[in-house]
């Protein structure tokens, strides 16, 4: 089958919300939506990347990027109005997310795993695409073709000795996934999973120091599922699970 071809204006008039903006996957994703036309969300906890970011696409786009610098780690009761209030003052119509931002944790046995590391890994990882989704739903709804893609691991759907508290959250993730789209498969919003698999980032050379980056595919190499997941050509696609390294474009 013929690889997806996105078309140049494929993301245009629709606002998308892109977590973890300010690095790897998540920056390349931005950049890419803009370059189709989409208006972005930039939301990451380093202002100076997100700039460089918001930089980048309003140089060579048309659109209207947003920054907003916030530390997903300190989404509590308290930060969770004030946060969700000013993304719903920015934005009437939200029609897209890409849950991106996770934190890696520590690589060793459960039975020496740090309790604080733990939560802090299952807050970011789960809690916080939680709180975020539910806050912009009445957003997604007024969009009539809203898309939630929820950043998956492989050691999320096969648990891996030492991947602790990452690989039980991306567990969770997909069960949140599963849920929402359960929920919401009556309506215009449709979430699904993505996978990206080994691919050519901070993070993953974090997990794996003596693997050779260069084996690897790039973030850019994976955007054709991602604008096809984010944009118009996947409607009525709903609670599946993609693996960017399988994916043949249908």
């Amino acid at each position: 089958m013929a690889r997806y071809q996105p078309h140049k204006n494929l993301l245009v008039g629709r606002t998308i919300l892109v977590t973890g903006a300010s690095d790897g996957i998540g920056r390349v994703a931005a950049i890419t939506y803009a370059q189709h036309g989409a208006d972005v969300l930039l939301l990451g906890r380093d202002r100076k990347k997100l700039e460089a970011v918001n930089d980048e696409i309003t140089s060579a786009t048309a659109t209207s990027p947003l920054i907003i610098p916030f530390d997903l780690a300190k989404l509590h009761a308290q930060s969770e109005t004030v946060l969700t209030d000013s993304l719903r003052d920015a934005i009437q119509q939200l029609d897209g997310i890409l849950h991106n931002a996770s934190l890696l944790g520590s690589k060793v046995p459960v039975a020496h795993y740090p309790s604080n590391e733990w939560e802090s890994v299952m807050h970011v990882n789960v809690t916080a695409a939680f709180l975020l989704t539910k806050a912009l739903l009445p957003a997604l709804e007024k969009s009539s073709d809203a898309s939630v893609i929820f950043t998956s691991s492989g050691v999320g759907r096969k648990g891996r000795a030492f991947w602790g508290a990452y690989a039980v959250s991306k567990f969770a993730t997909e069960g949140m996934m599963e849920v929402l789209a359960d929920e919401l498969s009556d309506t215009n919003i449709r979430v699904n999973s993505l996978n990206p698999g080994g691919t050519r980032t901070t993070m993953r050379a974090s997990a794996y120091p003596a693997e050779d980056p260069m084996t690897l595919p790039t973030p850019q190499e994976h955007m054709p599922l991602y604008l096809y997941l984010i944009g118009p050509d996947s409607r009525g696609v709903n609670g599946k699970k993609f693996d960017a390294s399988s994916w043949d474009g249908s």
